[in-house]
């Protein structure tokens, strides 16, 4: 059986965009949010895979509407860093990884992201 750094790997490097092993069991994906740049970094840590990008930077967006959405996507929510830059992240137990699952994983990432930039955009 497949270790589960094996198994991420294995489902990063099918997706059909730019991937880098930057560590050991971390990873780095490129993808598209509303037009622009998504950087996502995968790490596992301890029994979890976690995962987080960058969206927006600071005072683009309302953060009581991030806390409304972190209510309705499970798996992942959004946060700020102390400087107000907003990210997106989650974790999943490593035991719960199949493709399947990472792809659903990845597809609310990717779709949260989207949505908080599109919000901002159209706000702006």
């Amino acid at each position: 059986m497949d270790s589960p750094a094996e198994r991420i790997a294995g489902y990063v490097t099918s997706l059909e965009t730019e991937v880098r092993e930057v560590a050991a069991g971390e990873w780095g994906l490129v993808l598209d949010a509303a037009g622009y740049v998504l950087d996502v970094g995968l790490m596992i840590r301890g029994p979890l895979l976690r995962a987080q990008a960058a969206v927006l930077p600071p005072g683009l967006i309302d953060p009581h509407q991030l806390l409304y959405w972190n209510r309705q996507a499970p798996l992942v929510c959004f946060a700020e860093n102390q400087a107000g830059e907003v990210f997106v992240s989650g974790e999943l137990p490593l035991f719960s990884l199949d493709t399947e699952m990472l792809d659903r994983f990845l597809g609310l990432l990717l779709a949260s992201a989207t949505r908080a930039r599109e919000f901002a955009i159209q706000n702006a």
